[in-house]
């Protein structure tokens, strides 16, 4: 079955920015009207989607917002908001229902027990909200292009069950998500694939020169051993007045290699997937499932 999936690539959409980081407190009034244009501009991104015959559709992280987490400021922890009813998840909801479309939408979460999370929730086409994943591995630190300290704004998802990243059941395939720094670490992609996920996605804020170089091998590696479907959406740009810049590159791997996409100006990727590509046999002869020795990775 041949599914037509999207993407966004884009960056902050509110205007005008201050123009120096000493000026950003500025916005604290402004957060609402910040969030808003950024939902209005992924909703038309959306909708172009959905023209285009997408039925799945992967936001970027935390996209109602500039990345805040380039820097340390209370004022950013006001835009956290709820998974169940805040603004963001009922927009997006009605959208999702309105125009048939699976939507991945990742937010920042306020929890009802005062905690926050990076999170994306999935609507499916009814605009059912199957749930959420909070992000599992937070980096805080730096490289040479900018910091990301993500440990002031957020915590890491709670213990999980055993090694059972969540997976969701959409009218059209059965999805998971794996949020930027997710991607780095060994087990998660397999453990999506153990529990059901034909695809991926992974929204992303990375920038770097390493960061970079691995973003264009690590999707295409998990994806070719494990035969599943990953989407890699990131960031293109600049967003004022934070001096770094994000490098963009989406693009969809799957279990034989890069999917052809179609990268548009206006910040969408658009692919088609053919499902059945992961439940045929792999061309190498590989029988990775059936051959690892769990004994020798695992205590």
């Amino acid at each position: 079955m041949t599914l037509r999936i999207a993407m966004t690539e884009t960056r902050n959409a509110y205007a005008p920015m201050p123009a120096r980081m000493e000026d950003l407190e500025q916005l604290a009034p402004h957060l609402e009207a910040l969030r808003e244009a950024n939902v209005a501009h992924h909703e038309a991104l959306i909708r172009t989607a959905a023209a285009e015959g997408a039925k799945l559709v992967g936001l970027g992280e935390l996209f109602t917002a500039p990345y805040f987490a380039a820097t340390k400021l209370e004022m950013w922890k006001g835009l956290a908001e709820s998974t169940e009813d805040g603004p963001t998840v009922r927009h997006m909801s009605a959208l999702a229902a309105e125009l048939e479309v699976v939507i991945v939408a990742p937010i920042y979460e306020a929890a009802p027990d005062g905690r926050r999370f990076n999170t994306a929730v999935v609507l499916d086409a009814d605009g059912a909200n199957l749930g959420f994943y909070r992000k599992t591995h937070i980096p805080h630190g730096f490289n040479e292009k900018g910091s990301f300290y993500e440990g002031f704004y957020y915590q890491r998802a709670d213990e999980l069950d055993g090694d059972a990243f969540p997976t969701f059941t959409t009218r059209y395939a059965t999805i998971g998500v794996a949020i930027c720094y997710d991607r780095h670490f060994e087990g998660v992609i397999r453990s999506l694939k153990r529990h059901g996920a034909d695809l991926v996605f992974s929204p992303a804020v990375t920038f770097g020169e390493k960061s970079e170089r691995m973003w264009e091998m690590e999707f295409e590696v998990d994806a070719g051993r494990h035969r599943i479907y990953i989407a890699g959406s990131n960031r293109l740009g600049r967003e004022p007045p934070f001096d770094v810049h994000y490098f963009g590159h989406s693009y969809v791997a799957g279990p034989d290699g890069r999917v052809e996409v179609d990268r548009r100006h206006d910040g969408l990727v658009i692919a088609d997937v053919d499902l059945e590509r992961i439940r045929s046999l792999d061309p190498s002869g590989w029988r990775l499932v059936e051959d690892r020795r769990s004994t020798l990775y695992e205590p």
